[in-house]
């Protein structure tokens, strides 16, 4: 009878134990956990037209206000990196085409880089966005394993190469492991928004559009699926 009894309380013991693995609910900016494995690559215009004012001011500087308040909230965990187009004047136009680069490798803790590096980017330059969204597939992600996360926030369409649509759909089998999230930020060209939406869109990506702070700064947080700093607690019979 006692030996039965013990058995019973080491079975009931066991299936507690998986029970509080299986349901512990870990705080997302926990230094010992990744979130998840993926790592997103943000890709952000600096062009020439995001000193265009929007409601009484830059959108370059609303774009950094919403950085600001954003990247802090990306888990220290989640490899997180930043290419930036358009942060330079070219010497000439196809110059000017390729001023497209990697400031922040991807990498966990990237969140606090690409915080540091906004501060010294400029706006002054083209939108190559094929270029760009190139040079992070075959480049900026390379060796990299598991889902791959593109984060294109523009306020504008390309003007430099190809159609992003036309290149995303020719070599789409070619990185079936990514997804790209775009951000048509204060655009109105109808051409311009049907190219983005089917970059994200064939990606199985998610398209927003944002013509005010609050919409840019909504856009981000759903893109990034940011998650409120949770604490769950498993109650043992």
């Amino acid at each position: 009878m006692m030996k039965n009894f013990i058995l019973i309380c080491s079975i009931i013991l066991c299936v507690n134990i998986v029970f509080a693995e299986s349901y512990r609910v870990q705080a997302p900016n926990n230094p010992d956990v990744e979130v998840k494995n993926e790592q997103t690559l943000f890709i952000l215009d600096f062009s020439n037209s995001m000193n265009e004012f929007l409601n009484s001011r830059k959108k370059v500087d609303i774009m950094l206000d919403t950085m600001r308040e954003i990247l802090p909230k990306i888990s220290s965990q989640t490899p997180v990196g930043m290419r930036a187009y358009g942060y330079r004047i070219g010497i000439t136009p196809y110059d000017s085409c390729k001023a497209s680069k990697l400031m922040v490798p991807v990498t966990k803790g990237g969140n606090h880089l690409v915080a540091n590096q906004i501060e010294k980017t400029r706006a002054m330059g083209m939108t190559p966005i094929t270029y760009s969204l190139k040079s992070a597939l075959d480049k900026d992600f390379k060796g990299f394993d598991g889902q791959k996360h593109i984060i294109l926030l523009t306020d504008g369409g390309e003007n430099c190469d190809e159609s992003p649509c036309t290149f995303i759909t020719k070599n789409l089998r070619f990185y079936p492991d990514v997804k790209i999230d775009v951000i048509a930020y204060d655009i109105s060209n109808s051409d311009d928004i049907s190219q983005l939406e089917c970059v994200a869109l064939t990606t199985r990506g998610r398209f927003y559009t944002a013509n005010t702070a609050a919409e840019l700064a909504n856009s981000l947080n759903n893109s990034l699926n940011i998650e409120k700093e949770v604490e769950g607690k498993i109650i043992l019979p």
